[in-house]
């Protein structure tokens, strides 16, 4: 069996051969979407997700692409799942991925970033390449057919380490999880440093944030477009499922999961709030207010939680009064951890927060206490718990 996908013609977005650097230079086609494609030629429900921070999460390319999909396959009825929430990189979407996206519905195609707030959360390359691959043997092992598609968004970081002629860690984690499982892979941030250095256009005036103007976000669709162009004009014959490879990382979370707060044992300087908002007026996160939360405002304060797997960690909110926590697995050292943040004293932040990793399978024991001390900005030494985070 042979089918070619023919795209409706290409566009103003795909033709800037003449005027600049061409979108082609930024992604590689890999497996070019073989799964996917025979998807759309066999079903008639299609469903594709889009996991990230605030840029998936705020309007704009997403919508691009699921309109662009809906134009070419006008016989194909789509089901997209917006799973960006604003904040979170590859950490929280390992521990999230199955309640947020793989227990709802057959995903068949993943579009995954994480690159942004990997360096704005500070997470360190281990625990990025864990997580990102851990998220792709998760999706994997769930759905063998599902195609993905990762993207390493731009952010001024990134083009001072590329001006330094330095590979951001982020992206350099992106792809080589990408090349370790024959991915897709976008490098927008290299796009968006090569182009402003070649006067295309500028940060200043054009692409202006993070969280892309217009121009941006017109960029980052016309890039995908052109991938997704590419991909659909290429003849592919009969499906055959690839087996995933040997892991990258054998302590990767690819098990990765909620663990309910009703599992910890609390003394009394604890309770779950069933409904928790909070009552000083800052801002929240959908999925982070109005849901069950175990905090404790109390120095001393102690819960346990028994758990089984080789990663654990906590899912928090982290607002102004945000304190100071021990921690304990088995009978290791303690350890301590600010859980305020630099965006507390503004928001009720979801901040996930790994105690423990490359456990030995089995058994383990954590215990949480409030410490004495606080961050000197925090108002008061609250944990707030939505989740407790567990790779089994």
């Amino acid at each position: 069996m042979s089918i070619c996908f023919t795209a409706n013609g290409q566009d103003k977005h795909l033709n800037n051969n003449n005027i600049g650097l061409s979108y082609s230079n930024y992604y590689t086609l890999a497996n070019k979407l073989n799964n996917f494609k025979h998807v759309i030629a066999t079903r008639k429900n299609v469903t594709v997700t889009f996991l990230g921070g605030s840029i998936t999460y705020n309007p704009g390319w997403r919508q691009m692409v699921c309109k662009y999909l809906t134009d070419q396959f006008p016989n194909t009825k789509f089901h997209f799942i917006a799973a960006g929430i604003p904040s979170l990189g590859s950490l929280p979407h390992a521990f999230r991925l199955k309640h947020d996206v793989l227990d709802s519905v057959k995903t068949d195609l993943l579009f995954i970033e994480a690159a942004v707030n990997d360096r704005v959360n500070h997470t360190d390359s281990i625990t990025q390449v864990r997580a990102l691959e851990g998220i792709v043997r998760h999706a994997r092992k769930v759905n063998p057919d599902m195609d993905i598609i990762m993207m390493a968004f731009a952010d001024p970081y990134k083009t001072s380490d590329y001006n330094k002629v330095l590979v951001p860690v982020e992206i350099a984690n992106h792809q080589m999880v990408a090349d370790h499982y024959n991915l897709p892979f976008i490098n927008l941030g290299k796009e968006v440093r090569d182009k402003i250095n070649n006067k295309e256009f500028s940060w200043e005036n054009d692409f202006k944030d993070i969280h892309p103007a217009p121009f941006g976000q017109e960029l980052y669709f016309a890039n995908i477009k052109s991938l997704l162009y590419d991909c659909f004009n290429i003849r592919y014959n009969k499906f055959a499922r690839q087996p995933l490879p040997k892991p990258l990382d054998a302590a990767n979370f690819e098990h990765g999961t909620y663990y309910n707060i009703s599992n910890a044992q609390f003394d009394s300087g604890w309770s779950i709030d069933n409904n928790w908002k909070p009552n000083d007026g800052l801002g929240t996160r959908d999925g982070f207010v109005n849901v069950p939360v175990l905090s404790s405002v109390t120095p001393g304060a102690t819960l346990t939680l028994s758990f089984s797997g080789t990663a654990v960690g906590i899912a928090i909110v982290s607002g102004s009064d945000a304190g100071i926590i021990s921690y304990q697995i088995d009978n290791a050292p303690a350890n301590t951890v600010d859980l305020y943040t630099e965006w507390s004293s503004m928001l009720h932040l979801p901040w996930y927060i790994l105690l423990g990793s490359d456990l030995k399978p089995g058994q383990h024991r954590l215990t949480i206490t409030i410490n004495q001390q606080k961050n000197q900005a925090s108002k008061g030494n609250a944990c707030r718990i939505v989740n407790f985070l567990v790779n089994k």
